[in-house]
C-alpha cells in the first residue's frame, strides 16, 4: 500500500522546480515590498509549505485513470455519508482481537487502519504552518483544514471537475473528519517548530535596512518592471526611421522621472530600492552620467546596429560598427562578471555617475 504514497509524493519532486519557477517572481515583489528584504527563514517555510500544498493534491488525486470514460463497469454509488465507516472498516478488515494485544502489530499492515493513519496525517503540515507562521488561531486552522479537505474531496466527487465521466475515487465524510482532525493535531505540535526555527515575530529583529546591499536580483526584478512598463511608452513614440521615436520616452522615464522622485522608478518603486547619489538630493546630471552612458552610449550602439541592419546599410559601416559591437560586449562581460565576485559590487556607470541603489 505505501508504493501509492510514494508515486504523488514523486511527482510532486518532480514538478515543484517548474511551479517554484512561476512562484519566484510574486514571491520576491511581495517580500521585498512588505519587509524590504528576502529573510532565508521565511522562504524556506512559504517554499516547504508550496511543496507540501503541491504533494497534499497530488496524494489526493494520483494515480490518474487510464481513460476519461470511468462510468465503464462503475459503481453508482460515489458517496460515503456514514460517520465513523472507518471503525467497521478496521473491524472487519484487520486481523487485531482487543484482547489479545501481540495481535496489535497487525494495524501497521492492513489497509484500513493505514488509511486512517495517512488521512490525518495529511493536513497535520498545515496546521502546523498556519499556527507557526501565520499565527493563526484555532477556530482559523480548523476551518482551514476542513476547507482544504472539502476542496479535495469535490475534486474526487466531481471526476476532476469533469474531466472524467464519474468520479474515481469516493467523496467520504470520514476524510472530512479525520483530515480535520489532522490540521487540530498540526496546530498543537507547531509549537514544537520553535525549537528548530526562530519565533515569526522575532525574523527581522536584527536587520539593518540601511546597511542591507542591494542584489542584483532586485534590481533585474525592477529593471523587467521598468522596461515592462516602458514599452507602453515606446510603442506611442518609436518610430524605426528616427531614434528620437525611442530616446524620448527613455530620457523622460529614467531621466526625468528619477529627478522628479529623488531616485525612483515605478519598478524600483515596487521592490522599494531607489537611487541614492553623493548627497541628499539626487542630481540630474548624476542620473544623466548614469543612465546616459549604460542607455544612450552603449544601449544606442546596438540600437544604430538594429536600425542600420534594418535599412541595409552598406556593408563598409556595418561591419565595423559590428566589430565595435563585439568589443564593447566582451569588455561588458568580463566586467560583469568580475564585479559580481568583487567585495565591492559596483558597475562602471555606477562608480563614474556616484550613484547606486539603496533600500528605501
Amino acid at each position: 500500500m505505501l508504493g501509492t504514497y510514494f508515486l504523488p509524493i514523486g511527482y510532486a519532486l518532480l514538478t515543484f522546480p517548474l511551479l517554484a519557477f512561476f512562484f519566484t517572481l510574486p514571491f520576491l515583489i511581495v517580500q521585498y515590498r512588505k519587509y524590504g528584504y528576502v529573510n532565508k527563514v521565511r522562504s524556506l517555510v512559504l517554499y516547504s509549505l508550496l511543496l507540501y500544498l503541491l504533494t497534499a493534491l497530488y496524494l489526493v488525486i494520483l494515480p490518474l485513470p487510464a481513460t476519461t470514460h470511468t462510468c465503464i463497469g462503475a459503481n453508482s454509488s460515489f458517496t460515503q455519508w456514514m460517520p465513523f465507516q472507518f471503525v467497521q472498516d478496521i473491524v472487519r478488515e484487520t486481523k487485531v482481537r482487543i484482547n489479545q494485544p501481540t495481535t496489535y502489530v497487525h494495524l501497521f499492515k492492513e489497509r484500513a487502519f493505514l488509511q486512517v493513519v495517512f488521512n490525518i496525517l495529511l493536513l497535520v503540515p498545515l496546521g502546523m504552518f498556519l499556527r507557526y507562521y501565520f499565527q493563526r488561531k484555532l477556530f482559523l486552522v480548523v476551518a482551514a483544514a476542513f476547507g482544504l479537505s472539502l476542496f479535495f474531496e469535490i475534486t474526487q466527487g466531481t471526476g476532476l471537475y469533469g474531466i472524467y465521466d464519474c468520479p474515481y475515487r469516493l467523496f467520504d465524510v470520514d476524510d472530512l473528519m479525520l483530515n480535520t482532525l489532522g490540521g487540530l493535531l498540526g496546530y498543537a505540535l507547531a509549537p514544537l517548530l520553535t525549537l528548530i526555527l526562530p519565533h515569526p515575530k522575532h525574523l527581522d529583529d536584527y536587520v539593518d535596512l540601511s546597511a542591507t546591499r542591494v542584489s542584483y536580483i532586485r534590481r533585474i526584478i525592477a529593471l523587467q518592471i521598468d522596461w515592462f512598463i516602458l514599452s507602453f511608452l515606446v510603442a506611442l513614440f518609436w518610430d524605426p526611421e528616427s531614434p528620437l521615436g525611442l530616446a524620448i520616452p527613455m530620457f523622460a522615464y529614467f531621466v526625468l522621472l528619477p529627478y522628479a522622485t529623488n531616485g525612483r522608478t515605478l519598478g524600483k518603486f515596487i521592490v522599494r530600492i531607489r537611487l541614492q547619489g553623493q548627497g541628499p538630493k539626487l542630481k540630474l546630471q548624476e542620473i544623466i552620467m548614469r543612465y546616459g552612458v549604460l542607455y544612450f552610449a552603449v544601449g544606442g550602439l546596438h540600437y544604430l546596429f538594429i536600425i542600420g541592419a534594418a535599412l541595409q546599410f552598406h556593408p563598409v559601416v556595418l561591419i565595423p560598427l559590428l566589430l565595435v559591437l563585439f568589443m564593447v560586449d566582451i569588455v561588458l562581460v568580463v566586467h560583469v562578471l568580475f564585479t559580481v565576485f568583487r567585495r565591492d559590487k559596483k558597475l562602471f556607470y555606477e562608480t563614474w555617475s556616484g550613484t547606486k541603489n539603496v533600500i528605501t
